[in-house]
């Protein structure tokens, strides 16, 4: 064969591959998932890095989402197929607008209660982490916090329909404490909305001003403010809300019409977020580059997460978060609920069953 036909057929398989990706490209079926920078949501920001390109059925597309709120009326406004949403959140847009279903889970436990200094000189926390549990001395650092200003502190969750503040109620509870929302002087602390990434900002200014605050918010914003030495991790969720293989939190929603249109491209995308939740797992096991080359992918999307406080938040020695058994629970969903519904934070309960489709589950999510 002489050049020139070496040539040709190298152009011929070039364009051949060219047009058979496009083809595939124009095949497959566009998914958007909205989601929150947030530890809770690093699977589908592994899926979309590792997966993506891999899928048959799903042209799979993340949107990040600035705050609460605008997820909220990003998905029921029907600008993403699926999104990534705190329970209690999700139960609440559901009695507003049942036009969705809980199809999976993102991950299992996964928030903290972070603490400036002003309180963590009534609590002097352990050096170590692990150490740290959800014991009396926060709860009573907040009352003795409200004494010396002559009013409640502020806690800043990520919204006030969080599963944070189902945490923090049931914390408080356990302790004799009373937990404010938005407003109030004679509750122990006052829960106040304050946006994942501004939450670290937000307990340093705080801080600067002489003035206690705290915050609960998902990982790995506790993680941040202590690696850069404004804060300090005070304890974990999954000590507060023990459940078996950890505690509902974010889960994985999608609409009623993706459901109708998008079945199999949507099962693919939940397949594959399970997948990459056992990547992470992988990787925290192996440590090393393995959870380098995890933080490397979560920091394409959310550079603000450093990569120490990515690791921290990911240690398998302290287990606080985990992207094992992602399929539906509804004991846990409902546990969350009666609590939720109990301190106030959700009006009224909802129909579990309705607002569940089983039929996304898979076999992967629970093979670790």
């Amino acid at each position: 064969m002489n050049n020139k036909s070496i040539v040709q057929n190298l152009v011929f398989l070039v364009c051949f591959s060219v047009l058979h990706c496009e083809a595939n490209a124009q095949e497959r079926t566009p998914v958007k998932a909205a989601y929150i920078p947030l530890a809770d949501h690093y699977a589908g920001i592994v899926a979309y890095e590792k997966y993506r390109d891999q899928m048959q059925h799903a042209e799979f597309t993340i949107a990040r989402m600035k705050s609460w709120p605008l997820l909220r009326g990003f998905f029921l406004d029907g600008q993403s197929d699926m999104a990534f949403v705190m329970s209690p959140l999700a139960m609440d847009m559901y009695r507003e607008q049942p036009v969705f279903r809980w199809v999976g889970q993102m991950h299992r436990d996964g928030n903290a209660l972070a603490i400036n200094d002003l309180i963590n000189v009534h609590v002097n926390l352990p050096e170590k982490r692990i150490d740290r549990k959800p014991d009396e001395k926060v709860a009573n650092a907040f009352t003795q916090v409200k004494m010396d200003m002559g009013r409640p502190s502020q806690v800043g969750v990520p919204s006030l329909f969080a599963t944070h503040m189902v945490v923090l109620y049931k914390y408080l509870k356990d302790h004799g404490k009373t937990l404010g929302i938005g407003v109030g002087s004679k509750e122990d602390v006052i829960a106040i909305a304050v946006p994942p990434p501004k939450a670290p900002a937000f307990i340093k200014k705080q801080n600067s001003r002489g003035i206690a605050a705290s915050f609960e918010q998902s990982l790995p914003w506790a993680d941040v403010v202590e690696t850069q030495n404004f804060g300090h991790v005070a304890w974990y969720s999954k000590d507060v809300l023990v459940w078996p293989k950890g505690h509902v939190e974010c889960i994985a929603l999608a609409s009623d019409d993706a459901i109708k249109n998008k079945r199999e491209a949507i099962q693919e995308v939940v397949y594959f977020i399970h997948k990459a939740g056992l990547d992470i797992e992988k990787a925290r096991e192996q440590g090393g580059d393995a959870i380098h080359q995890i933080a490397m992918m979560v920091r394409k999307h959310i550079p603000e997460h450093n990569e120490q406080a990515i690791i921290q938040s990911l240690r398998k020695d302290l287990d606080v978060i985990n992207y094992k058994n992602l399929n539906v629970e509804k004991p846990g969903m409902k546990m969350i609920m009666d609590l939720a519904v109990e301190g106030k934070i959700l009006r009224a309960p909802i129909d579990i069953d309705a607002f569940t489709d089983a039929s996304f589950a898979t076999k992967i999510t629970e093979s670790m």
